[in-house]
């Protein structure tokens, strides 16, 4: 099941004791400076967690699979993230207590 904003929020508030729109608040702002920092070209790196960043993508060939016509795709921007060595061994279940 995928944890939805909403469900973040509810969890912030149950292990915080915030109130609800206090921590909505919170998760928007969060957001939004992520979104910033990474409109700027800038990466963002959350120890323990991994990093954003932003790859460039150039300009290539590509095939429309509806019709099977050739395009070029523009160049564009898109998200990776690299998940942190600590955050790979607790999913592996190899994480050190």
């Amino acid at each position: 099941m995928t944890m939805t904003k909403k469900d973040v929020v509810d969890a912030i508030q149950k292990e915080l004791g915030f109130p609800g729109n206090h921590c909505f608040d919170i998760m928007e702002n969060l957001l939004e400076i992520i979104k910033r920092t990474m409109e700027s070209g800038e990466s963002v790196l959350i120890r323990g967690f991994g990093k954003f960043y932003i790859n460039e993508k150039r300009e290539r060939k590509g095939r429309n699979p509806a019709t099977g016509d050739v395009m070029m795709l523009s160049p564009r921007r898109v998200v990776r993230f690299k998940c942190s060595q600590k955050l790979r061994d607790r999913l592996n279940g190899e994480a050190k207590i």
